[in-house]
């Protein structure tokens, strides 16, 4: 195997499936990259940590097709610390592969390729196209409510909920819940639910960063593929069932509901400097509702206190009701709407966060006690 390749062609997808790579692994072999030369002029990368699993397939100048497996972190150290606009041979020689770079030379140790495990061939059981951006907007109007090492293992990822007309994206850690709705035209025979594990879901996410066209999506019994321009990314799905999010949703509007709305800017505002002194572990803030008045109260343990008072519409009576700021806070990023609505029921129960005018957007929040 030959390749000479530029610098900085090869730099942006070694740190790509870098991101896979696990610096603490069982098998020596996950560490390295799986490094396949096609005569005529392409290379692609792989990297897999059983999990994960991302491919790049990129231009280079073959002059010899073959394959190998060279230490992930050091490939990408080495083309990181050449000048720019260099450019790099690779060839194998014996069980080392030589890179050369001007007056540079580097000799790495390989593994054989055959060795390198893949979990990237699997049947599909359902295959289309969605526009890069919606996939974006599912996941990240709602990937900051996955928990985090729960013992209930389906909630550390994310629930997609297929139908032939609309795909719907929920998270939930437990004490919040996140859902988002896009409307599609694909061809499914019946509804579909999959949970996405959460470095699945960081990796669909950096993938399509960079991504402007559709991407390909295919789904199996246990494995997704999304698929964008030179890139391929395929993920373990969860083998569990997400519980019934429905009942935890409060209905907008019916009876006993009082809503407050807010300038979403504002809002966030005010909850961020009362958040200052709020307890570093627990982010606790009373809300005390009153006429057009929402007050913000946060405490800490050495005494200090803070106390943000913002106005609002709102015609119901008093309340007051705790909540982790750090929840409401999260909502209010990912929200992008001038005003929101906040549904109440009372001091006990969840309440509702969405925007006036779009409820493909739902967030749900409950309370804590202070």
């Amino acid at each position: 195997m030959k390749i000479t390749i530029n610098r900085e062609n090869l730099l942006g997808p070694l740190q790509v499936i870098n991101n896979v790579v696990e610096r603490r692994q069982t098998l020596p072999i996950l560490g390295n990259v799986l490094v396949v030369a096609e005569q005529g002029g392409t290379i692609s990368l792989t990297a897999t940590d059983m999990e994960v699993e991302i491919i790049v397939t990129l231009e280079a100048t073959t002059q010899q097709a073959g394959s190998v497996t060279v230490p992930a972190r050091k490939f990408l150290d080495i083309t990181r610390a050449l000048p720019k606009e260099a450019k790099q041979t690779f060839a194998i020689n014996e069980d080392k592969v030589k890179i050369k770079s001007g007056r540079s030379r580097f000799l790495l140790a390989t593994l054989p390729a055959t060795e390198f495990p893949s979990i990237g061939s699997f049947t599909p059981l359902v295959e289309f196209d969605l526009p890069s951006s919606t996939l974006a907007g599912l996941v990240e109007g709602t990937q900051f409510a996955m928990a985090h090492q729960d013992v209930r293992y389906y909630l550390n990822g994310l629930l997609f909920e297929l139908s032939s007309e609309l795909i719907r994206a929920v998270a939930t850690d437990g004490h919040r819940l996140a859902l988002c709705d896009r409307k599609v035209d694909i061809d499914l025979a019946e509804p579909l639910q999959i949970i996405v594990p959460r470095k699945g879901v960081v990796e669909i996410m950096r993938l399509l960063g960079g991504a402007e066209d559709d991407v390909h999506i295919a789904i199996g019994g246990n494995h997704m593929t999304v698929t964008t321009t030179g890139q391929s990314l395929t993920t373990k799905l969860v083998d569990g069932r997400f519980p019934d999010y429905d009942r935890v949703i409060p209905i907008a509007g019916e009876p006993g509901i009082e809503r407050v709305t807010a300038d979403r800017e504002v809002l966030k505002a005010g909850l961020a400097r009362a958040s200052i002194l709020s307890n570093e572990k627990f982010r606790g803030v009373r809300v005390v509702l009153g006429e057009n008045l929402l007050t913000a109260i946060a405490h800490n343990p050495e005494q200090e206190e803070a106390e943000e008072e913002i106005e609002v519409d709102y015609s119901g009576g008093e309340l007051e009701i705790g909540f982790n700021v750090s929840y409401l806070l999260d909502v209010l990023t990912v929200l992008k709407s001038t005003t929101i609505n906040i549904d109440f029921i009372d001091s006990n129960s969840s309440c509702l966060i969405h925007d006036p005018e779009d409820e493909t957007a739902r967030y749900v929040v409950m309370p804590m006690r202070l």
